[in-house]
């Protein structure tokens, strides 16, 4: 009796620790229910959560906890009925405090049976998990933001990679780049997206390394959409790991870049070509002041040794050193016409012309140049449409290659000259910020030489640049070339490899109009006449000259040193035949005024002009003005007689 009685007393202490313990917990509320859901318990938990005190709870129903909704519904009855017949009842929603206002409460109620299965009532445990709650429902707002701003992205590819590369999520800026819908891609690997050749050399798999060993990987290179198309793509992987550090996969983000990086390429080209447009213009001015100032030294010279060559006629040593000389001044007048023809200040009468027609006659000429240890071939393709150009620019320019050529090969091997019908295209064009699209006639000549290098071919055009040993070049035939084909409108691209050989290919624009017949070349013997000259020249050594040579050919010349002097002449009327005229004078007149005021005086006067650079007065476009006669300078004795004769016999 004694021992059951000692048993009894631990039993209530123990049942009694346990109810201080209950009614210690501050973070839940625990307490008691009877069958019928009265309540029969009340922990300090309780008291906090709810609001009520012990004995303003016990003995009340805890429907009373629930919203007047869900007590509508019958919730509360429901959750005891699901507690007995399961074993447990589990429930989050809201609950009312004694002061009205509402919680979110986790809720767990649990059946309590005597030890003959009696159910005595019901444990009911409730937690205030409001913060709890609004944390998470921040977390999912933000989340759902989130999938909604990535989803929204369309100029963007963001999407997730597992720790293998494989594709775990896909937004809508993904598919409108790589083409694939998000069924097609989640779960496989996204080195599909990679050029055979990058697969190969292993690019996927290093990109990931990269970026987990480094943080960071961002490459730019060709991707392949769904249709097998390339874009350029701008790439950046970044390694994912979760809140306890631990490496859960990679964040993938992809942007076509193509247009960007073509409009960057188009401006890098648009400011070499600005660059090479300035250059162009600067040496233009610079070689157009020296081309007329040098053209008038060599004027001087040529008109003095011409005359010089009558004195000491019969005088074969004084006779060859005076055509030495001569020789020398018409090497300066070819140098100065290739800088001119570089700057693109050549004076240019362009004639519509077949050139397959104007090739053939070339043949002979070309094999003197090249020697008989070069064979030399010619292909000209059927229908070659027409082009204007000036013929004497165009002789020197393919000279200029074929010489080239043959210094290339050592003097011996095979140049093919080669004609054909060329479109140029708007994405050449693209290409080519320099070149206009549209049709073209191609001439194109190949060599069997050495080939040039890229560095080389960079500066090919550059004037003076030469890779020939000292004394063997002036640097100055490809920049002729170049020049001459661009001031033509035309377009120039050297194709070569060391060793392999060089084409150069000239785009001449095609010509839609008929074929200019040309005037036989005049080989008649120069003469004079009798007729009145009046020479107008600002420079009084090449007016001396000139003056002199004129008067040997027969002529009655006048002279005035400048426009407004030549036009006091016309004015005084005075019979004149011919004006010859230099087209760049000092003062305030210029020639083509002078011209024009003076044959408004003599209807009948011709017209002759002279300069060693005429800048833009009496050319335009790069092409003498219409009905323009113009003798360049330095002339010879020969030059200046047959001119005269045919300005004179053209008024006539």
């Amino acid at each position: 009796m004694t021992s059951q009685i000692q048993l009894d007393d631990n039993r209530l202490l123990e049942l009694q620790r346990f109810e201080l313990l209950v009614s210690a917990i501050h973070d839940y509320a625990i307490y008691m229910l009877d069958a019928q859901g009265y309540v029969v318990s009340w922990n300090t938990g309780a008291a906090r959560f709810k609001g009520y005190a012990a004995h303003e709870i016990i003995g009340e129903h805890f429907s009373r906890f629930y919203s007047p909704e869900d007590q509508a519904l019958g919730i509360p009855g429901r959750a005891l009925k699901t507690a007995e017949a399961e074993g447990t009842f589990q429930a989050e929603g809201w609950r009312v405090r004694k002061d009205g206002s509402r919680f979110w409460a986790n809720v767990v109620i649990d059946p309590i049976y005597t030890a003959d299965r009696r159910l005595l009532g019901f444990a009911k445990i409730t937690r205030d998990i409001g913060e709890q709650r609004a944390a998470e429902e921040v977390l999912r707002k933000r989340e759902q933001e989130f999938r909604l701003l990535v989803q929204g992205v369309t100029d963007y590819a963001l999407y997730m990679l597992d720790p293998s590369g494989v594709i775990t999520s896909w937004n809508a800026g993904a598919q409108r780049i790589k083409g694939y819908a998000e069924a097609e891609v989640l779960g496989t690997h996204f080195s599909r997206f990679y050029t055979p050749e990058d697969q190969a050399s292993g690019l996927p798999k290093r990109a990931l390394a990269t970026a987990l060993a480094e943080g960071r990987f961002e490459h730019e290179g060709w991707r392949v959409r769904k249709d097998g198309s390339r874009f350029v793509a701008h790439v950046v992987i970044d390694p994912i790991h979760d809140a306890d550090g631990k490496f859960v996969g990679y964040a993938k983000i992809t942007r076509d870049v193509t247009e960007r990086r073509a409009a960057a390429e188009a401006l890098k080209r648009s400011e070499q070509a600005l660059l090479q447009s300035q250059k162009m213009e600067t040496i233009g001015k610079l070689t157009g002041g020296v081309a007329h100032d040098f053209n008038n030294l060599l004027q001087v010279i040529a008109g003095n040794l011409q005359l010089l060559s009558r004195d000491v006629a019969g005088n074969e040593r004084a006779e060859r050193r005076v055509q030495n000389a001569i020789a020398g001044v018409r090497r300066g007048a070819k140098l100065a016409g290739h800088l001119l023809a570089f700057g693109r200040r050549q004076t240019l009468e362009p004639k519509v012309i077949h050139l397959g027609h104007f090739i053939t006659t070339m043949d002979d000429v070309l094999q003197r140049a090249l020697g008989e240890a070069v064979q030399v071939q010619t292909d000209v393709a059927e229908g070659l449409w027409n082009t204007c150009i000036d013929l004497a620019q165009l002789e020197n320019a393919l000279l200029n290659l074929a010489i080239n050529a043959r210094d290339a090969m050592a003097g011996e091997g095979k140049l093919t000259v080669e004609i054909g019908n060329a479109l140029l295209d708007d994405s050449y064009a693209r290409a080519h910020a320099e070149v206009d699209a549209g049709e073209y006639v191609m001439l194109a000549v190949s060599d069997t030489g050495s080939g040039m290098s890229p560095e080389v071919i960079a500066h090919a055009f550059d004037p003076f640049y030469t890779t020939k040993p000292e004394g063997k070049g002036t640097g100055l035939g490809l920049s002729m070339v170049y020049g001459f084909v661009k001031q033509s409108g035309g377009h120039v691209k050297i194709y070569s490899e060391p060793g392999d050989g060089t084409t150069v290919k000239l785009y001449l624009p095609r010509s839609t109009e008929s074929v200019h017949l040309l005037a036989p070349a005049d080989t008649r013997p120069a003469v004079g006449g009798t007729e009145t000259i009046l020479v107008a020249e600002d420079d009084e050594q090449v007016r001396a000259t000139v003056v002199e040579t004129l008067q040997e050919l027969g002529y009655q010349v006048l002279v005035a040193s400048g426009a407004e002097e030549a036009l006091a002449v016309v004015n005084s009327g005075i019979k004149i035949d011919l004006l010859f005229t230099d087209v760049v004078m000092p003062g305030p007149l210029r020639s083509p005024d002078l011209a024009r005021m003076a044959r408004e005086r003599l209807p009948a006067l011709a017209v002759l002009f002279t300069s060693g650079y005429t800048r833009n007065a009496i050319v335009h476009g790069g092409r003498l003005d219409p009905g323009v006669e113009l003798l360049s300078k330095p002339y010879s004795r020969e030059d200046l007689a047959r001119r005269i004769r045919h300005s004179l016999a053209r008024k006539v």
